[in-house]
């Protein structure tokens, strides 16, 4: 049971990832400009190179004939454990950097709470990707700031993607059972403590980019147990099919 839940914790820790990786690539030449469009890329690189590192993790845990790819690759809709937030798809350039700030300010935070973690593996994962989180983060939040007190149809486009995301944010401190397994073991990171910090620095960033926070319930979200919306199915359609197509082809 023990090592079971470290297997799904690190799928939690590595979908969440995964499946903004994959949403970022798809914006792959389509950037504004072309400073943002290889900005964009690369954290998209960056965030593929974490999932590599849970999978890899992961397949050693399970064991057999289990692999990165075939955790990335051959799992089914509600085998997947990442947050709605980051399957929702690029509407525009404004929904794009309004999840990827709400992604990355929970990020940072987890990271710098996994630093600590007992896990040696897990521990040495956080401390290697902060160094890129840290970018991310200041990326989105320029973003948020430079766009949101931007123009006036750039503040309307930008409040728009916020009152729509905005309520996502909740299901990152709906702590499971693996989670709390994981937090109890000293593996895992202490969500309510990371909670309030959260809300202090996105609230910070919403204020100083002139928008204002949506009064609206937190959305019903259960992507960490299994249950999506039907953007996921669309992402997995694109991302499994030619693994699917071609079983165990390699490059």
């Amino acid at each position: 049971m023990e090592k079971d839940n470290l297997y799904q914790y690190l799928l939690m820790l590595g979908d969440n990832s995964m499946i903004l990786g994959h949403r970022l690539s798809e914006l792959c030449g389509h950037g504004p400009t072309l400073e943002t469009d290889i900005a964009l890329t690369n954290i998209s690189l960056d965030l593929f190179g974490q999932v590599r590192s849970y999978f890899q993790y992961a397949a050693k845990l399970k064991g057999g004939d289990s692999s990165e790819d075939k955790i990335a690759f051959l799992r089914y809709e509600n085998q997947h454990k990442n947050v709605l937030l980051v399957e929702q798809p690029n509407t525009d350039l404004a929904h794009v950097f309004t999840r990827q700030f709400l992604f990355d300010a929970f990020h940072k935070l987890l990271l710098e709470d996994l630093k600590t973690s007992k896990d040696e593996t897990i521990q040495a994962i956080a401390i290697k990707s902060l160094k890129e989180v840290d970018y991310h983060l200041r990326f989105s939040a320029q973003w948020m700031k430079r766009l949101g007190d931007g123009t006036e149809e750039s503040h309307a486009k930008m409040q728009t993607a916020l009152n729509h995301l905005y309520p996502y944010v909740y299901e990152f401190f709906r702590a499971t059972d693996v989670e709390k397994d994981m937090k109890s073991q000293g593996i895992g990171v202490d969500l309510e403590k990371i909670q309030k910090s959260y809300f202090m620095m996105v609230n910070d960033v919403i204020n100083a980019s002139t928008l204002t926070i949506p009064e609206t319930k937190p959305r019903q979200a259960e992507g960490k147990i299994g249950r999506h919306s039907e953007q996921l199915g669309y992402i997995l359609s694109d991302f499994q099919y030619m693994q699917r197509a071609y079983p165990d082809m390699v490059w």
